[in-house]
């Protein structure tokens, strides 16, 4: 067997073996203004319907699946399948029902308003 041949069977035994997607915290920005709070999440290469956003108990989870499908031979790959997945503690103050979200360019951006009861108002003073 030539050496050639040797590291090719060797990284193909390899790659069978690591075949499971790991999974990589995206990273996030979050803002805050008065009416709601703004995540941004980087997900790049993740498909709309491999994304889930799940809130419960005052808990964020988000995960997305990027999957990479080649086209023809594979002969060096750094460019594969991979899990982002983060948790975050949110305010009970999130009204949950107008949570919404969008996805472009690979940026998750999830609009988290406040309900009407956390936002700030301004007081009035009466003359008596």
């Amino acid at each position: 067997m030539s050496e050639r041949q040797d590291v090719t069977v060797r990284e193909e035994a390899l790659s069978e073996r690591n075949r499971q997607i790991p999974t990589v915290a995206p990273l996030v920005d979050i803002v805050e203004n008065e009416n709601e709070i703004l995540l941004f999440a980087d997900m790049p290469g993740v498909d709309k319907n491999n994304i889930s956003i799940n809130i419960d108990n005052g808990r964020l989870a988000l995960s997305g699946v990027r999957e990479v499908k080649p086209v023809g031979a594979v002969i060096w790959e750094e460019f594969a399948d991979v899990e982002y997945r983060r948790t975050f503690s949110v305010p009970q103050s999130i009204d949950v029902a107008k949570v919404n979200a969008e996805l472009k360019e690979g940026v998750l951006l999830l609009h988290l308003p406040k309900a009407e009861s956390a936002k700030p108002r301004q007081i009035e003073i009466k003359v008596g």
